[in-house]
């Protein structure tokens, strides 16, 4: 696997090194001894995936409060999206910043991001499925988000938006959020 670290402290895109041949390709997606070298937390409690069924739909940015922070790495599986993270650890140099990149079943990248980040995306297609390698269980009591539209954020979505759930349309801006 390759590791990207990224412009914001413990975040990574990881791309997998694909084994080709006249079938399509082997790539590992997870390997606790590469991620352990790096420091990076490597033992996930919990897997997740999310069905979309329309282009445009965004989901997030959401995060869970401290003390249960959640680690993630997240992979598109089944289409492509738009995914966004957002640095939200109040202490940190990279505080209100985000890193956006396209993950897609073809490419097979990923994100890794640590506690203290929020996360977000938007399908860039059809029946898109994204599956969660999270590190702490959900919790519904610690589970926050951010406004997908927050204007303090600006992120560029790339597709107007189709769809947004209630819940993510009414979540505060990171200026009101106790992180």
């Amino acid at each position: 696997m390759i590791f990207t670290e990224l412009g914001l402290a413990g975040a990574f895109v990881i791309e997998p090194e694909r084994r080709e041949d006249e079938r399509g390709y082997f790539a590992r997606t997870y390997c606790a001894r590469e991620f352990h070298a790096l420091g990076l937390t490597a033992d996930w409690s919990q897997c997740a995936t999310s069905h979309n069924r329309r282009k445009g739909t965004i989901r997030g940015l959401h995060f869970q409060r401290p003390p249960f922070g959640e680690t993630k790495l997240v992979r598109c599986t089944r289409g492509a999206i738009h995914d966004v993270i957002v640095d939200i650890r109040p202490s940190s140099a990279t505080y209100g910043r985000s890193f956006a990149t396209e993950l897609s079943a073809e490419n097979a990248r990923m994100v890794y991001l640590p506690d203290g980040f929020a996360h977000g995306f938007q399908t860039l297609t059809d029946a898109c499925d994204v599956f969660y390698q999270i590190s702490e269980p959900y919790r519904d009591e610690a589970s926050d988000g951010i406004r997908f539209d927050d204007p303090a954020l600006a992120i560029r979505w790339p597709l107007p938006v189709s769809v947004v759930s209630p819940r993510d349309a009414a979540l505060p801006t990171l200026e009101t959020v106790t992180c």
